[in-house]
């Protein structure tokens, strides 16, 4: 989004939580600014970041405030536009933000983070459904799908795995249905990207994994290196409970690969588009769905099409800029 809008000749500044990064580098006309440890770390260094945020706030003075998926600090941003006067803008990431799970599970966090995300000006979504139970709640919501850096399409011949799971290790995602699938389809090479979360849940999988001799395991890879992961699979598998739009099924169009999800189906991309398997929480049907795909070369390739097709018409960089533009009055 930023490398967009500076394209069109506005000004953008990313404050990102402390990776090691300098303070206001700059970046392809983007400027970068240090904003701390404000949820990766302890209470502790989350009060810290804030006077760090605030600097960046009084500094920048900008028109408009992005905020990506859910942070109680949305609720402090709030109050300090009675100090730094900007726009509060909050784009909802996960359905989890909007109907309820996070606050169910995080009943003190997802109470403020609630009262912040009633307290923006304008609230984006990343699904029409999300958009949907925003109004359902009283909150007015204007739908800007994900943007994508744009990458050739690849071919479904000659890929090594056959099938590609990449998640962070945790109970949501259910990294075991994984396994399970790769022990029902053991001719099928499987390759499983797992970023380490939950650590006992990490350490179980890892075990499981490593016992598996059709299972590459992999822990993590970086992100600016995903693509190569997927355009080499034929196959990418969602077994997770709840998203919004993974990032996983636009890296799987993108890379010209085939989608099977045991239930996620965004916006029944699943209807509108044709790209593998949706197996609507039946895990017998996600195993014969993607045997069967494995097993026909034309109906992989006419999924690998349309999962490509799904990024084409939904993910169109231009047009979710503009509605993005027009949503802020800023175009």
């Amino acid at each position: 989004m930023a490398r967009e809008l500076v394209r069109r000749g506005h000004e953008a500044v990313l404050c990102g939580a402390d990776t090691g990064q300098p303070d206001k580098a700059e970046w392809e006309g983007i400027r970068i600014r240090n904003g701390g440890s404000y949820e990766q770390g302890t209470l502790a260094d989350t009060l810290r970041a804030w006077p760090k945020i605030h600097r960046v706030l009084r500094e920048e003075r900008p028109d408009f405030v992005v905020v990506y998926g859910w942070t109680a600090l949305l609720y402090a941003l709030a109050w300090w536009r009675l100090v730094i006067p900007f726009k509060l803008v909050f784009v909802c990431a996960l359905d989890a933000e909007i109907d309820g799970e996070f606050l169910r599970r995080h009943p003190l966090r997802g109470f403020v983070f609630h009262r912040g995300m009633r307290a923006a000006d304008l609230r984006l979504s990343i699904t029409a459904s999300q958009a949907t139970e925003f109004v359902r709640q009283g909150m007015d919501c204007t739908v800007t799908r994900l943007l994508l850096q744009q990458v050739p399409a690849g071919a479904t011949r000659g890929k090594p795995v056959d099938l590609l799971w990449v998640a962070r290790c945790e109970e949501v995602k259910r990294p075991g249905l994984f396994l399970e699938l790769a022990r029902a389809l053991p001719e099928a090479r499987c390759r499983m990207i797992c970023v380490s979360h939950d650590k006992q849940l990490f350490a179980d999988i890892k075990m499981q994994a490593e016992c598996l001799p059709n299972v590459e395991f992999v822990e993590g890879v970086a992100y600016r290196e995903i693509s190569r992961e997927f355009e080499a699979a034929k196959i990418f598998l969602n077994t997770s409970s709840h998203e919004g739009v993974p990032n996983t099924f636009t890296h799987a169009g993108l890379a010209h690969t085939a989608i099977a999800s045991l239930e996620i189906d965004p916006d029944r991309m699943f209807v509108h588009f044709s790209p593998g398997v949706m197996a609507r929480g039946r895990f017998s049907e996600l195993v014969s769905g993607v045997q069967r795909l494995l097993g026909d070369a034309e109906a992989l390739c006419s999924a690998a099409d349309e999962s490509g097709r799904f990024v084409r018409e939904w993910h169109d960089n231009d047009l979710n800029v503009g509605v993005f533009l027009t949503a802020t009055g800023a175009s």
